[in-house]
């Protein structure tokens, strides 16, 4: 949540809709050159331009067969959260799951295109990466495979190499591609505006990630005793990470921290104390990509285990009030599975309100993946409050949204970021991190958030807030 301040030159944002399944046996990425008897990728592509009615996808308060997706507005204006989950992914065995933490003016634009553009461009770039694989012979990497043979390691490190290599070159040719129609989209302001984004794949036993910004994945596992275990996949992108800061700085960027709130270190342009973002990395925030906010993701990609339960995504609403284990507690203690999400979002709502009494609780969404692929019969899930029609309902206080995230003009909110001397008080220090170098997080330094808990203000500039309560005059 937040903005960035401007007086010059807009960019922005654009929407596009995109494909589905396939059902290749063996899949490097995408497909495999096989014959398929359903629409080719390209007669799916064109398609598919009204993403809402896709079957097996996912962006509003409800379920699928695998996973549960849960938001809830704050208290700060409109919701600016988005999330999604895309079950049969370019094939039936390859699930998406993205959150998208918007901020500035237009924040909430900007992460719903994301949400909808970046699956989208991801699926164009690993058809094309997958293409380039069968044409220079690289064997299809099953998403199920291991290494068994030893006499083989050395050629299938070799194979895995490559193939990470291009599901990282796919990655971050989404990300670019995705930050450019942000900023020439003639509709959208981006300017000051922007949007994290933690995005996976699963497929198989394989989990392939791309992240920027301070939203977060976080894997719950059973250890040897069976005791549930956290582990942090992902790494906030604060501007004080080293070589965030260093970037930031040999492009004549400032990161410094303000004196009521030094735990929280901010991007200043050179010439102006604005606009204050509080990360180093996201789409959108085009008065500061001159000056070392970049859209790159970080990369990673993970072989799972039999003893990983479940993957946890979630905007920094939850992880301000909420640590890794505590998430991790909540969801494997839930009732049920298809209500995991919502208690988790239930559960930082009340820590809000416990901690910080003061402050302005932040936007929450969260998405939960469950790894052996079950879920709750229906007559659990409604026994939770919900039935099957939630799959498309809105429970976060929003009006609905049309395919391109054009929507009726709402009126406009003051975003205020003035806080008390009693909420200082509560600040506590952020540990310094190694760099993220796509592995996960070392246990101790976990369980760590960019302000403690304290509300996220992730631009200082008091610029507009979009609200609903009133049309514009």
């Amino acid at each position: 949540m937040g903005g960035c301040v401007s007086t010059s030159s807009r960019s922005t944002c654009s929407s596009r809709s995109n494909g589905e399944m396939a059902s290749p046996p063996c899949m490097g990425i995408g497909f495999c050159g096989q014959k398929r008897t359903k629409r080719t990728y390209s007669e799916r592509h064109v398609a598919l331009q009204h993403l809402p009615t896709i079957p097996n996808r996912v962006f509003m308060n409800g379920k699928s067969r695998t996973s549960c997706i849960f938001t809830q507005q704050g208290r700060k204006g409109i919701n600016q959260d988005a999330m999604v989950v895309w079950e049969d992914f370019m094939e039936e065995d390859m699930t998406f799951c993205g959150v998208f933490d918007g901020h500035g003016p237009y924040g909430h634009l900007v992460a719903r295109k994301v949400r909808d553009v970046l699956p989208v461009k991801l699926q164009s770039f690993l058809h094309s990466c997958n293409s380039k694989q069968n044409e220079s012979g690289l064997t299809c990497f099953n998403g199920n495979a291991r290494k068994t043979d030893a006499g083989n390691c050395e050629d299938d490190d070799t194979a895995e190499d490559k193939l990470n290599s291009l599901w990282r070159e796919a990655f971050l040719k989404s990300y670019k591609a995705m930050d450019k129609e942000l900023r020439s989209h003639p509709h959208l302001d981006c300017f000051c505006s922007g949007s994290t984004a933690v995005t996976i794949i699963k497929q198989g036993l394989n989990l392939f990630m791309g992240y920027i910004g301070d939203s977060r994945a976080v894997l719950g596992s059973k250890d040897g005793n069976d005791s549930m275990v956290a582990t942090q996949l992902s790494v906030d992108m604060k501007p004080d990470l080293p070589r965030e800061a260093e970037r930031i700085k040999r492009c004549k960027g400032r990161v410094f921290a303000l004196q009521d709130e030094p735990e929280v270190h901010r991007v200043w342009l050179p010439f102006d104390d604005a606009p204050g973002l509080a990360m180093a990395r996201a789409f959108g925030d085009f008065c500061l990509k001159e000056y070392g906010v970049i859209s790159i993701p970080e990369f990673s990609h993970r072989v799972l285990t039999e003893r990983d339960q479940f993957i946890v995504l979630a905007s920094d609403g939850v992880w301000d009030v909420l640590s890794n284990e505590e998430v991790v507690e909540i969801v494997a203690s839930a009732p049920s599975r298809a209500s995991a999400a919502r208690i988790v979002v239930d559960s930082a709502a009340r820590e809000w309100k416990l901690k910080y009494p003061t402050s302005k609780m932040d936007d929450c969404a969260v998405v939960c993946l469950f790894l052996d692929g079950k879920m709750d019969s229906e007559s659990d899930y409604e026994e939770q409050g919900f039935s099957s029609a939630t799959l498309q309902s809105n429970h976060s206080g929003n009006a609905l949204e049309s395919d391109d995230g054009q929507r009726a003009e709402p009126s406009l909110q003051r975003n205020f970021t003035v806080r008390s001397s009693e909420e200082n008080d509560n600040y506590g220090k952020i540990p310094i991190e190694s760099e993220g170098n796509g592995e996960p997080v070392a246990a101790e330094d976990q369980d760590w958030s960019g302000l403690e808990g304290v509300t996220r203000v992730n631009s200082l500039v008091q610029l507009p807030r979009f609200s609903e309560e009133r049309p514009v005059l």
